[in-house]
């Protein structure tokens, strides 16, 4: 069988910005590059889809012994536009900008132009400070003892050799700090993604020690800039991790405010900023405090994208805490029309970017609190259809169980039997048949055989009293808090809309707080 023709070349020229095409016809045109290559990148470019073979035949019409230089021909081509991203990158980013220095620095040296080089590194040295990149710091240094050993300048190395390898240490040290912190984050990253874990007593055990570490004691050990940002970032997901919900807003706040402070640093990499305010915005709709999640929202969607990567990771931060947001208030209706414009929105960007699980699951949310069962299950099963990972393995049991309210809204009886067994089995097979997935699949067993509404009132109650009695429970207090099974059961009880249980039951928290 004859391998498939790759789509990198397709999806490198599709990701780049108006600007970075823009220059990338200049660079090729001051380069003087034979045609075939531009042909090539424009066919490209103004394409809706990828197909190699209609791409071959634009280029190559007569299809003659010439096509057999396509493969070289893309491979070129691609190989051309990382070359123009590099030198586009190195006007705009300061990691490109040392490097270019560095490299500008070995060139001069090998010529023999030594002060040429100190100018070279005295730029670096100061760039790299700014930007606490401690590795590029590293390598002036040593280029700066190299310099005075090949000028054999022994005056110069005897009065400052001391003083530059205490320097050394002190960068190496505040390297080694940063990755330590690093490393830190990650852990608190994986235990939230990996939310079954973080339920166990393992998972438990672990965010326990991750806690405790030396280096989550008090952000005034942090060395630099870009280590109490990671103090902030592994606190914060630590703080939620353990559902401490006021700690997790202080946290976030402080972290924002950090970021805030620096703005050269969001200048060069805005994903952290993004992250930031993501999760700003999550803690406050976990506190109530609503009004400032929408301030927090209309700041993230008014961030001007340094990157494809940046407008992406916006579109997505922001949807999917806008329809947090109107799910947690009831505004159920704002959410539909938010999720038209999302999708919308969406057709920018490449399917294998855009589709995510989480937008899936929410679009069937808004779609039950507007009573569009129909299209409730289809975004359902589309999420369903995704491939399974580690990541929200509670998402997992409660898709079955919100599958089962759709069908018992629509009156599905028949399916509803057979997806009472098969969740069954499925929740055992995967050890998460807990106290409240029993509780609730018993009832729904029982409401497929209640003779009349006052039957199944009966049924609602007891459910709704088994909830309450497990409330202590983390694994319901974590189905509770992604999807709200009490509003649906007391919809049921009072006879009236998901949606507007959800909005008086927001009020009476509002009013309370």
């Amino acid at each position: 069988m004859s391998k498939p023709p790759s789509d990198k070349l397709y999806r490198l020229v599709k990701s780049l910005t108006p600007a970075e095409k823009r220059y990338f016809r200049i660079f090729v045109g001051r380069m003087q590059t034979p045609s075939k290559y531009m042909q090539l990148f424009e066919a490209i470019a103004r394409s809706n889809h990828f197909d190699d073979e209609a791409l071959r035949s634009e280029i190559y019409p007569d299809n003659g012994q010439g096509s057999q230089k396509y493969p070289e021909l893309k491979a070129y081509l691609f190989d051309l536009i990382l070359k123009s991203l590099q030198a586009y990158d190195e006007s705009c980013r300061a990691e490109f900008r040392l490097n270019h220095l560095l490299q500008s620095t070995v060139v001069l040296y090998r010529r023999g132009l030594y002060d040429a080089c100190e100018d070279c590194l005295s730029k670096a040295e100061r760039l790299a400070l700014q930007y606490e990149s401690f590795a590029h710091l590293l390598e002036i240094i040593r280029w700066q003892k190299h310099l005075a050993y090949a000028r054999m300048d022994v005056d110069l190395l005897h009065k400052h050799l001391n003083a530059l390898l205490a320097r050394e240490r002190e960068i190496a040290e505040q390297l080694m700090e940063v990755l330590e912190y690093r490393n830190l984050f990650l852990q608190a990253y994986l235990l939230v993604k990996r939310e079954a874990l973080l339920h166990s007593p393992a998972g438990q055990q672990q965010l326990q020690a991750l806690r405790q570490h030396s280096l989550l004691q008090t952000p005034g050990r942090t060395r630099s800039h870009t280590a109490r940002v990671l103090f902030y970032r592994t606190l914060n997901l630590c703080h939620y991790a353990a559902g401490e919900r006021e700690a997790f807003y202080e946290s976030g706040k402080a972290l924002v405010a950090l970021l805030e402070s620096k703005p050269h640093f969001l200048r060069e990499n805005q994903a952290d900023y993004i992250a930031a305010l993501s999760n700003s915005i999550l803690s406050c709709g976990l506190t109530g405090r609503y009004g400032e999640a929408e301030r927090i929202l209309n700041k993230l969607r008014k961030i001007n994208p340094l990157t494809r990567d940046d407008a992406l990771k916006i579109h997505r931060q922001y949807y999917t805490n806008k329809f947090a947001l109107c799910i947690f208030t009831g505004a159920f209706e704002e959410a539909r029309r938010e999720m038209e414009r999302c999708q919308q929105e969406a057709i920018c960007f490449a399917p294998h970017e855009y589709e995510t699980a989480s937008f899936y699951f929410q679009y069937c949310y808004i779609c039950f609190g507007c009573a569009d069962y129909d299209r409730a299950l289809t975004y359902l099963n589309a999420w369903n259809n995704q491939p399974r990972t580690l990541e929200r393995e509670d998402l997992q049991s409660l898709g079955r169980i919100l599958a089962m309210i759709l069908h018992f809204e629509m009156g599905n009886t028949l399916l509803l039997e057979s997806l009472l067994r098969s969740t069954a089995q499925l929740l055992r097979r995967k050890k998460r048949l807990y106290a409240l997935e029993k509780s609730f699949l018993h009832s729904m067993s029982e409401l497929l055989s209640a003779p009349d509404p006052a039957a199944q009132r009966i049924i609602f109650q007891k459910l709704q009293h088994s909830i309450r009695c497990l409330l202590s429970h983390s694994e319901t207090q974590a189905l509770l808090q992604t999807f709200d099974l009490e509003a649906w059961i007391e919809a049921k009880l009072e006879n009236r809309s998901f949606a507007s249980v959800v909005r008086d039951k927001w009020r009476r928290q509002g009013a309370a707080s």
